[in-house]
């Protein structure tokens, strides 16, 4: 089980520092033009789009580094049920713009990270 959560955790990590990461430094307008799975920019303020960017970034950094560094390892989970917060917005987001595929897949998004806090917080959690 510590395994799979270390994997999901890994990929979950990647994606939102990388996708986060593309938000904070790249303009709305090409976040818009990107494809059609990033027209939910429409919807916000350019500083709203770098602040959720931001805040992808920073779920990046707490599903990984406390439990690397052995330092407040509990902020594992605790960025991972951000991380669903986060995304049951993003899924709000895509139901309002009436995009069903793109919501499944910020669904998935919620399931992986919902996984990786009630690992660490129920079976698996760090003890130091």
């Amino acid at each position: 089980m510590n395994i799979a959560l270390w994997i999901v955790t890994g990929l979950l990590a990647v994606a939102y520092l990388l996708g986060g990461a593309f938000k904070v430094f790249t303009p709305k307008e090409k976040i818009a033009a990107s494809g059609a799975s990033a027209k939910w920019v429409e919807d916000f303020g350019a500083g709203a789009v770098k602040a959720i960017g931001a805040v992808e970034m920073l779920a990046a950094a707490g599903l990984i580094l406390p439990a690397v560094l052995h330092t407040a390892p509990v902020l594992v989970p605790l960025a991972a049920v951000g991380l669903v917060l986060l995304m049951l917005g993003a899924t709000l987001t895509r139901y309002r713009r009436h995009e069903p595929a793109y919501m499944a897949v910020d669904l998935a998004y919620v399931l992986l990270a919902a996984f990786v806090a009630w690992g660490r917080f129920v079976p698996e959690p760090f003890t130091g």
